[in-house]
């Protein structure tokens, strides 16, 4: 079962960011998920599903809103670097 929230906003916000309004509801449901990754509440996989696209290509567009893919310390890297 899929669950669905609305959001409610001025029908000025895609005018005054120069979108359309399907362009400006898939630019906040991205913001939204890129969000949600990079406070480690979703994983990329489930980022990417509330999108609707592939796993790959979420990853691939983290770079558009400066968020890495991999964000380790530098302590998590040695660990796993010692446990390859």
């Amino acid at each position: 079962m899929s669950l669905q929230f609305t959001i409610a906003y001025p029908e000025t916000f895609p005018d005054a960011l120069g979108r359309t309004r399907e362009q400006f509801e898939q630019e906040a449901k991205w913001a939204m998920s890129v969000k949600l990754f990079e406070m480690k509440r979703l994983s990329s996989g489930m980022a990417s599903a509330l999108i609707g696209v592939d796993r790959v290509t979420f990853l691939l567009k983290l770079n558009d809103y400066d968020v890495p893919m991999i964000d380790l310390t530098e302590a998590e890297l040695l660990s796993d670097l010692e446990n390859a």
